[in-house]
């Protein structure tokens, strides 16, 4: 006999009073019953039920048992469901909040292909640069960039989001290729955001320990750097922006990276989830393959 089934058809007993009850409930005959309350007895070397002609109750260390017996078979489900859903098909839909350069240049490529791979998952993206709130506006998966605040997230690093500087090979034909970032002042540069005069936008670079603050100057500003990755392909000036999108560009020769032996500026990236929230396979498939694709 089964120790689990044992220690079921135990704890059913204790809850329903009686062997017949326990045989009814669970569709086996009572002298079944009695044969594997007797295994367990036997196995502990003490009685568990005391049993007369009229009524049965728990012995002192029945109780104990019994209550342990909840927690065993509680456990054993719990693991039962999670290998069940762990050989399950993702399925149903994710809703996911990402900034809005990453999301469209990065991301939205990768979920295509996720969902190529998971026919009967959906997702609903959500792009924005604001600081969303997952509970209130019930995203289950968000991709953030940056230092992250205090709260009831369950957050995995992924590869730090790295900028570099590129520029058409047209332009730097035209201009001259700069050497060091503080050679940028003489050049047009494409910049991201709008900003004020009293706090102007700084591009930051690194080598040999030492750190290079530039205020890029430049006819174009966009608060969207997909505008700005088109006017560097066509040679409007230099832009700084997501390696992973540049890349391309580059094996392609649509742009030239520029400033090689110089890091650019660079930000810690996470995924993060509800703290609250259950991991079912949907969340946890797609988490994972994040983790694959920009950990």
């Amino acid at each position: 006999m089964d120790r689990l089934t044992s220690m079921n058809v135990f704890v059913r007993t204790s809850e329903l009073g009686s062997f017949a009850a326990a045989a009814e409930a669970l569709r086996i005959s009572p002298q079944m019953v009695a044969k594997h309350i007797a295994r367990l007895e036997t196995r502990l070397g003490t009685v568990l039920i005391n049993r007369t002609t009229r009524r049965q109750h728990l012995t002192d260390i029945g109780r104990s048992y019994y209550e342990r017996c909840k927690l065993v078979l509680a456990e054993a489900e719990a693991a039962d469901a999670i290998a069940l859903e762990m050989k399950a098909t993702p399925s149903g839909v994710i809703r996911v909040n990402a900034p809005v350069t990453f999301g469209s240049s990065a991301l939205a490529p990768f979920i295509t292909q996720y969902l190529d791979k998971f026919p009967e998952t959906q997702v609903e993206l959500t792009l924005t640069d604001r600081m969303v709130d997952p509970v209130e506006e019930g995203y289950e998966v968000i991709l953030r960039i940056g230092e992250l605040s205090d709260g009831p997230m369950i957050a995995s690093p992924l590869r730090p989001y790295r900028l570099i500087a590129c520029a058409s090979p047209g332009y730097l034909a035209q201009h001259g290729v700069p050497d060091t970032p503080a050679s940028l002042a003489q050049h047009s540069c494409l910049v991201y955001g709008i900003w004020p005069p009293q706090d102007p936008c700084r591009w930051i670079f690194s080598k040999d320990g030492k750190t290079h603050e530039v205020h890029p100057t430049g006819r174009l500003r966009a608060n969207d750097w997909r505008a700005l990755l088109h006017a560097a392909v066509k040679g409007y000036g230099v832009t700084l922006g997501p390696e992973d999108v540049l890349n391309e560009e580059i094996t392609q020769g649509r742009l030239v990276q520029i400033l090689p032996d110089y890091t650019g500026p660079s930000r810690p990236m996470h995924v993060l989830t509800p703290a609250g929230l259950r991991q079912t396979v949907k969340i946890r498939c797609f988490i994972n393959a994040i983790k694959e694709a920009f950990g």
